[in-house]
């Protein structure tokens, strides 16, 4: 069974996710696939553009609903892989495009949708559960795994 680091919790509003993004960038640094999971209009975007903002990068960060995969380069030239699994039919379709290899390669792999391709995930991955408490307020659990 892989092991679990033990499991924390956050609760924040909207206007904070760039505080958010620097704790979680924290406590994930040493872990390159992210596993953000969370229902629709939880956050998970808003959440990767803040940890890509707080990593660096001059780009503009949008959400890959349709590429399935977006590519930003940060300040120090450290390539970061933003994918959305959300319209997958199956895990074959992940497979298709590679994603071993992009989790293979060390860069940050931030995934929305992970629940998707589960038994694709590395045995190490960094896992973020976003809650809705109401329109502004979320609640965050993460973990790290592996």
């Amino acid at each position: 069974m892989p092991e679990v680091s033990a499991e924390f919790s956050m609760r924040f509003t909207l206007d904070a996710v760039s505080e958010v993004a620097k704790k979680l960038w924290v406590a994930g640094a040493k872990v390159s696939v992210w596993a953000l999971y969370g229902e629709l209009g939880a956050g998970k975007t808003t959440l990767v553009k803040a940890i890509v903002n707080e990593i660096g990068t001059s780009e503009t960060i949008a959400s890959p609903t349709f590429s399935i995969i977006n590519q930003y380069r940060s300040r120090d030239a450290q390539t970061i892989y933003h994918f959305d699994f959300y319209r997958l039919k199956n895990e074959t379709e992940a497979f298709d495009i590679g994603v071993d290899e992009y989790f293979d390669s060390g860069n940050l792999c931030l995934i929305e949708w992970p629940e998707k391709i589960s038994s694709l995930l590395p045995s190490s991955y960094f896992e973020i559960r976003i809650e809705i408490i109401d329109h502004h307020t979320r609640l965050i659990r993460y973990q790290t795994h592996g």
